[in-house]
């Protein structure tokens, strides 16, 4: 199992791997430190053709050789059956599910059939519509699949009205999943939640406050020079600083002693979320109208 030692997990990494330089960059800085898994991306699926889309094999073969200097965890985010014999090839630890695939039950199927008779732990993302049965048929498929190290990842969900994040938290959701299935870690990932770096720690505060089992924080040697999601990227000094600030192992245990005002809140916030889910429609309706 990922989660082992009671502890909040924290996986953090690059968007997207896009050197063997900045991959060493960030194991080196990591070297010692709280982070339990890099995640680096290798294939990224984009809206347009014209972006960067990952670097694909080529990734997988500067984990494998910086693995046999330094001692630690990544996970990569696979799509395609494919992507998984090419990650299992490679000897990847953790394999992830992205927000667009975890939408598409056949997609997830395959994925799925991929990885029958694999002890390897797999995190699924949130859909990207509010839709927790989509979420929850996910994890069903890969428990089927015997798939029983499984972590769920709260990225955040689109919505067509705006607001100041890129992915609207709709916090409910995440934590009626974890109601349903309390043995699932449920991990936060402030970075596709904000969209800003100036963002983060809000939500990461916010989701250790929820008592969530760990965060998945974006980071970058340079993200300024990032080929995807730079503006939601820190810097390796700026995410120990957020860490460390965030003191998640003291905040852990002072959480445990107070779960029952937290599911009176979820109730709360559950029910908050559903009034402005509908005022917000109302609105977009009222609009269609001018």
């Amino acid at each position: 199992m990922i989660k082992d030692s009671g502890k909040p997990i924290v996986i953090a990494g690059p968007c997207s791997l896009e050197s063997e330089e900045q991959l060493y960059k960030i194991v080196t800085s990591f070297n010692n430190s709280r982070v339990n898994i890099i995640r680096a991306g290798i294939w990224k699926p984009r809206t347009t053709p014209n972006s960067f889309e990952g670097i694909g094999e080529e990734g997988l073969k500067w984990i494998k050789n910086l693995k046999k200097e330094f001692d630690f965890k990544i996970a990569v985010e696979v799509g395609t059956p494919r992507h998984v014999e090419l990650a299992l090839k490679y000897e990847i630890d953790v394999l992830w599910i992205g927000a667009r695939t975890t939408v598409s039950p056949f997609s997830i199927n395959d994925i799925a059939d991929s990885v029958k008779g694999v002890n390897i732990p797999i995190l699924i993302k949130n859909p990207i519509n509010p839709d927790m049965a989509l979420w929850i048929g996910a994890v069903e498929r890969f428990r089927n699949a015997g798939i029983r190290d499984i972590m769920a990842i709260h990225r955040g969900f689109s919505v067509n009205y705006k607001n100041k994040y890129r992915n609207l938290p709709l916090w409910s959701i995440p934590l009626r999943f974890k109601a349903q299935f309390p043995e699932i870690p449920m991990i936060c990932d402030p970075s596709h939640i904000s969209g800003d770096r100036k963002l983060i720690y809000e939500i990461a505060k916010k989701s250790i406050d929820l008592n969530y089992d760990g965060l998945m924080i974006e980071v970058h040697p340079n993200p300024q020079e990032a080929l995807s999601d730079a503006n939601q990227q820190l810097t390796p000094d700026d995410f120990l600083e957020l860490i460390a600030s965030l003191d998640i192992d003291k905040e852990r245990r002072e959480n445990t002693e107070n779960m029952s005002r937290i599911e009176q809140i979820r109730n709360e916030i559950y029910e908050l979320d559903n009034e402005i889910a509908v005022a917000m429609e109302e609105r977009r309706l009222l609009e269609n109208l001018i």
